[in-house]
């Protein structure tokens, strides 16, 4: 029952922040997909932070879409995971249910159709809890504004 009330709140939740896009930064730039996710790595690395995972999700759903019958979304599609050592600590100390927001992800993706188009959108750290908790997570935000705007300006 909790799981359900959950859900529910998630979706309401996503669907209340989706109206307003405060959720999401998004930006397109005139690159390759390759030039312009090599550059999100080294804004990443170049701050001490070491990238934990890539998800490669352009490539799972295209493999998954010939089962399914959808259509092709992108053309290319990855997702960088990373954490910041000193910045989460800090998120967590002042309220350790903060661990939801991390590891911090930011999408570098092509759509079909858009050649040259790059798109790089990241997931917004909702402002909650106490100052203290605010405070960090504003942090975390202003963190990856800085590296993608390290590659979009």
């Amino acid at each position: 029952m909790i799981r359900l009330i959950m859900v529910g709140f998630l979706t309401f939740s996503g669907l209340a922040c989706a109206a307003d896009n405060s959720y999401m930064k998004h930006h397109v730039i005139d690159s390759s997909f390759e030039f312009a996710r090599e550059d999100i790595e080294m804004a990443i690395t170049d701050r001490g932070m070491v990238i934990n995972n890539v998800s490669h999700i352009g490539n799972m759903l295209a493999r998954t879409g010939k089962d399914l019958g959808g259509k092709k979304l992108y053309e290319k599609a990855e997702a960088l995971e990373f954490c910041s050592s000193v910045i989460s600590r800090k998120m967590m100390e002042a309220d350790p249910h903060n661990i939801v927001f991390c590891p911090y992800i930011i999408a570098i993706y092509t759509l079909p159709g858009e050649k040259d188009k790059v798109h790089i959108s990241y997931r917004r750290p909702s402002i909650v809890g106490s100052s203290e908790s605010q405070k960090s997570l504003k942090a975390v935000d202003k963190l990856l504004e800085d590296i993608v705007g390290e590659v979009v300006n």
